[in-house]
């Protein structure tokens, strides 16, 4: 009886070690293509990241250091750029205002005014605050989806762990099995009762 349950037992685990194996695979892979697109993307654009020298504030010099003068081709490379070099430029052309407060102030506008220096100087901030955000944007998905696959290997290498674990629990438990079932044989040879 003890040796059919470790059997059943044993099966569920390499069963349990097959599955294991297939999702570290497909994480793997999903690891790799998401950091092949967000790397191939990022280095089509041709970004550079700023040099030590361009940066004003301390915050930007804390974010931004480490990538002075370098291609941006991570998404932790893309996240530091739109935070900390695009945001700050934004925030200084429009005094901090957002695009959508700067838009609803020349949608108020009459189109006297829109056509006038004023006008025309807030629409100019409009466009550059909208290319901005845009671009902001673009990087933190290249930031987002370079995150999620890296979850995907963290995920990964907790599968093929996992397996690595189950697999030799599994071998244990058909290991334990044999010698029960030859336990169970050499008692009923003997005509003694054997437990196990």
């Amino acid at each position: 009886m003890r040796s059919t349950l470790d059997k059943l037992i044993s099966g569920a685990g390499l069963l349990l070690v097959a599955v294991l194996l297939v999702a570290g695979g497909l994480l793997t892979w999903a690891h790799v293509f998401i950091d092949d697109q967000v790397h191939d993307q990022l280095a089509m654009q041709g970004i550079t990241m700023p040099a030590r020298a361009d940066l004003e504030t301390q915050a930007q010099h804390d974010a931004l250091d480490k990538y002075a003068g370098q291609q941006m081709l991570t998404g932790p490379q893309a996240k530091a750029f739109a935070d900390h070099y695009i945001l700050v430029h934004m925030n200084a052309a429009s005094g901090g205002k957002t695009y959508e407060q700067v838009s609803g102030e020349y949608i108020a506008l009459s189109d006297a005014a829109k056509a006038g220096s004023e006008g025309q100087a807030l629409g100019q901030l409009r466009q550059t605050l909208f290319m901005g955000d845009t671009l902001r944007g673009l990087l933190l998905y290249g930031y987002a989806f370079a995150t999620m696959g890296a979850i995907a290997l963290y995920a990964a290498i907790a599968c093929f762990a996992g397996a690595a674990l189950f697999l030799v629990l599994s071998l244990l438990g058909i290991r334990h099995a044999r010698r029960a079932a030859d336990a169970v044989d050499a008692g009923s040879h003997r005509g003694v009762p054997v437990t196990v």
